[in-house]
């Protein structure tokens, strides 16, 4: 059992913006849990933690597309802390192939990780929000769901499923919003546009990053992993508490959204 707040993160080890998420979260001081798919990154970001803040951090193996062992976390989590109150949904894959090419194999992970896994991890997560509510009047439990700016935007950059996944993680967080307000539950996403990670290189050309600070970025930068991190703690915390429903760009000005 615990006192402090429990943030669980989904695809939180790593070099990207899941292990933002967990440093950040965890400077805020909540109990940050890593799930991931790689078991050794968790732990060794557990460690990092462990180390830096002088408590211990749980890390879990996870694929979230397994939707009976994401219920089996979430209950573990709930047995060692006793709560839950953030839930962060940042499992992501893509993979860029045209619809008029597109495997039926490509289009069914995506959807399956980025949206599914988004799904399953909310329904596992909402029961235990929900059971330990104090309603809209007491402390707020938060679900925030990492969205992308391809959910909106008319291009080839992203590839159809996974902005088809996107989109309907918008979607999927409007609805729970208007469903768990009552429990003092609240759920937003954020979009994020270029964050910067070596792993990017795997799935776009060089020419995708070149100029697009110059010519693109009207802040004149890249986005790098702790600008998410920096809005995911902002919309836990309690200082936006009475947002909910709503998506969140984080994409230099490249593709708003309103």
């Amino acid at each position: 059992m615990t006192e402090r707040k429990v943030a669980m993160i989904t695809a939180a080890a790593g070099a990207g913006i899941g292990a933002a998420i967990s440093r950040q979260l965890a400077e805020d001081g909540f109990a940050v849990v890593i799930t991931d798919a790689h078991a050794r990154r968790s732990g060794e970001l557990a460690t990092e933690l462990a180390e830096k803040h002088g408590r211990e951090f749980l890390s879990i193996p996870l694929d979230v597309t397994d939707f009976e062992a994401v219920g089996i976390v979430v209950e573990e989590v709930v047995k060692q802390y006793g709560r839950l109150d953030v839930l962060v949904n940042n499992a992501g894959w893509n993979k860029l192939e045209p619809v008029a090419e597109m495997s039926p194999e490509t289009w069914s992970r995506c959807l399956d990780v980025d949206l599914n896994g988004t799904f399953n991890c909310m329904r596992h997560a909402l029961p235990k929000m929900i059971e330990h509510s104090s309603g809209p009047e007491g402390p707020t439990a938060a679900i925030v769901n990492i969205s992308s700016i391809a959910a909106w935007e008319t291009s080839t950059e992203h590839g159809a499923a996974y902005s088809a996944a996107k989109a309907g993680i918008l979607a999927l967080t409007r609805v729970a919003a208007a469903e768990n307000g009552k429990y003092g539950i609240r759920v937003n996403a954020v979009a994020p546009g270029l964050i910067y990670n070596e792993f990017l290189r795997r799935i776009y050309q060089d020419e995708f990053f070149e100029g697009y600070a110059e010519n693109r970025s009207l802040v004149g930068r890249v986005g790098q992993p702790q600008d998410v991190a920096d809005m995911v703690s902002y919309l836990v915390s309690e200082k936006a508490g009475y947002i909910t429903g709503e998506v969140f760009t984080v994409s230099g000005g490249v593709s708003p959204h309103a």
